[in-house]
């Protein structure tokens, strides 16, 4: 697998785009390997894959979980879609900081965000489809959410209408999510 990667403005995550092979027939990339993944000292045990679709405007985030911790490996497979990570972990230098990326079917750009980050995206293109790879299997127990909007982190979504579920509009702010009780038990 040949794979071209991006250093971002946080060490820990990570912008991969695949080499592809196409001709008059279509094409053929290699989007993971084990080994390319561990080559890069990156968590390569993946355990779930999780597909969306949503329409344009819709954003989903900011997500985690913590028990277990949950690293996520993102992908726009139709459309296009800004995906976003923000570290969350209470003793890291970055705390707070975020990094985006436009994703698309055409870019075939990938994103990494390791256990301890909460991610999301908003869609650009009338409907988009993101496929992730995930370290841990989904605990509805220990999932979490930091406001999209949250003026501390300052993500810079594109756009300026935002469909969100009930649910994302009530996440708390990464201050009062790290001043919880569920916060000091996460284990990353």
């Amino acid at each position: 697998m040949d794979i071209n990667t991006q250093a971002t403005s946080l060490s820990d995550v990570i912008i991969f785009t695949p080499d592809i092979f196409q001709d008059s027939r279509g094409f053929f990339m290699e989007t993971y390997r084990e080994d390319v993944f561990k080559a890069l000292g990156l968590a390569t045990t993946f355990v779930q894959d999780n597909h969306s679709r949503s329409s344009k405007g819709v954003l989903r985030g900011l997500h985690f979980q913590w028990d277990p911790p949950m690293a996520k490996l993102m992908r726009v497979t139709q459309g296009s879609a800004f995906l976003v990570a923000v570290d969350i972990r209470r003793e890291s230098p970055t705390l707070g900081k975020w990094v985006g990326t436009e994703a698309s079917a055409e870019n075939r750009r990938q994103i990494w965000a390791p256990a301890g980050f909460a991610r999301g995206f908003c869609v650009l293109s009338d409907t988009a489809e993101i496929q992730y790879k995930c370290t841990g299997l989904y605990n509805s127990k220990a999932e979490g959410g930091i406001r999209w909007d949250d003026p501390e982190i300052g993500i810079a979504w594109p756009g300026t209408e935002f469909s969100l579920s009930e649910k994302d509009r009530k996440n708390p702010s990464l201050a009062e999510w790290l001043a919880s009780p569920r916060a000091v038990a996460a284990r990353f």
